[in-house]
C-alpha cells in the first residue's frame, strides 16, 4: 500500500500558495505537533485523573472551562509561538485575542482562530471530541504586533481551515481551499496518513442533527424543518434519523462521510445562536463548501457574515447542499 503522510503531501502542495516561503507548511507542522500532543493526553484521560475535571473558571462565553480546554489551549499557542509563523492567536479560551511580541512573530505573515477543544463537556464520558481552526492572512503592517483587525476579517478571506477529531481514531482534516482532504493518526509511528482524499459532502442525506430539547424554543420554521424530517407519510425519503452527539466536531464528521445537515438555530434563550462565528461556523463553512456542501444562518451565507467582535455567535445551518437548501425553504 502506498500510503502518503501527511508531511508529503503539505510539501506537495506548497504550489497551492506561493510566495509563502514555507511558512504555511510550518503552520501546519505546528498544528500537527500540537495535535499529537493533546491526542496523547484526551487518549490517557480515563488514567490520569489530573487532566480530568474543571478548573473552576469560566470562560469568556461564560463556559465552565475544563483542565483539558486548557491544556489544549496552551499546547496550540506554544506551538504557533515556537514556529514564528503567526503573529497572534484567537481562541475560544481567552477574552481577547493574543498578539504575540517575538519579532520573528511580529513579521509573520498569518494569524489564527480556534476552538482548541471542541466538545469538552464530553471528555469524562468519553465521546469524540476535537479542535477546529480557522486561518487567515494578517491585514495589519508586517513588523508590528497583530491587530484585532486581523481577527475580525470575513470567512471569505479564510486562507486554510479545519479540525482534528479525537475519537477511535484521531483524524486531521483541512483545505486551503482545493479541496478537503482527511489524514488518520498512526500511533505507533506518530505519522499522519493520508486516508480520505478529495472528501465530499453527499448532496442528501438521512440524518439531521439538532437538540431536539430546545425545540419549543426555536422559530417556527425549525420546528416545521424537524416536523417535515419526522414525518412517515411523506414520499421523498423519509422519515429522517436524529442523530445528535452535542460535539460539533463529531457531528458535522459524521455528517461529512454519510450526508446529513447540523442545525444550531437561534433560540428564546440565544436569540443569537450559541456557536462562534469566527472559530467555529467560519472554518466548517469554508470545509464544507470546499466538500461541495453549504452553509448558512437560515437565511445567507455563513461566510459572507461581516464580524463586527471576536466571540460573535451566528445561528449554523450546515451539511448536505439539498437538506441545507430544503430547511432554508421553512425559514423564508
Amino acid at each position: 500500500m502506498n500510503l502518503r503522510t501527511l508531511g508529503e503531501f503539505i510539501v506537495e502542495r506548497q504550489a497551492d500558495f506561493p510566495g509563502s516561503s514555507g511558512d504555511f507548511s510550518r503552520l501546519l507542522s505546528g498544528l500537527r505537533l500540537a495535535g499529537k500532543i493533546v491526542n496523547q493526553q484526551v487518549n490517557k484521560a480515563g488514567l490520569a485523573k489530573h487532566i480530568l475535571g474543571s478548573v473552576g473558571n469560566t470562560n469568556v462565553q461564560g463556559e465552565e472551562q475544563q483542565k483539558l480546554d486548557v491544556f489544549a489551549d496552551n499546547q496550540f499557542i506554544k506551538a504557533f509561538e515556537n514556529q514564528g509563523v503567526v503573529c497572534g492567536v484567537g481562541s475560544e479560551e481567552n477574552d481577547t485575542y493574543i498578539a504575540f511580541e517575538s519579532e520573528k512573530c511580529q513579521n509573520a505573515k498569518y494569524v489564527i482562530l480556534m476552538d482548541p477543544l471542541d466538545g469538552s463537556s464530553n471528555i469524562d464520558v468519553n465521546v469524540s471530541i476535537g479542535t477546529i481552526f480557522s486561518i487567515f492572512r494578517r491585514v495589519s503592517p508586517v513588523g508590528e504586533p497583530a491587530q484585532l483587525e486581523d481577527f475580525l476579517q470575513k470567512g471569505t478571506e479564510q486562507v486554510a481551515a479545519g479540525y482534528i477529531i479525537y475519537g477511535s481514531s484521531t483524524m486531521l482534516v483541512y483545505t486551503t481551499g482545493n479541496g478537503v482532504n482527511g489524514f488518520t493518526y498512526d500511533p505507533g509511528i506518530g505519522v499522519f496518513f493520508l486516508s480520505h482524499p478529495n472528501m465530499q459532502f453527499p448532496e442528501d442525506g438521512k440524518i439531521y442533527s439538532i437538540n431536539e430539547g430546545n425545540i419549543n424554543q426555536c422559530e417556527q420554521g425549525v420546528v416545521d424543518y424537524v416536523n417535515y424530517c419526522q414525518d412517515t407519510n411523506a414520499s421523498d425519503k423519509h422519515p429522517y434519523s436524529g442523530r445528535y452527539i452535542g460535539s460539533l466536531v463529531a457531528d458535522f464528521h459524521r455528517n461529512l462521510i454519510k450526508g446529513g445537515i447540523y442545525i444550531y438555530p437561534s433560540t428564546q434563550s440565544a436569540p443569537n445562536g450559541k456557536l462562534r462565528l469566527q472559530y467555529e461556523c467560519n472554518p466548517l463553512a469554508f470545509l464544507t463548501e470546499q466538500a461541495g456542501g453549504l452553509a448558512t444562518d437560515g437565511r445567507q451565507r455563513i461566510m459572507d457574515i461581516d464580524p463586527n467582535e471576536l466571540h460573535q455567535r451566528t445561528p449554523f445551518f450546515v451539511g448536505s447542499k439539498n437538506m441545507v437548501n430544503k430547511a432554508g425553504s421553512f425559514l423564508k
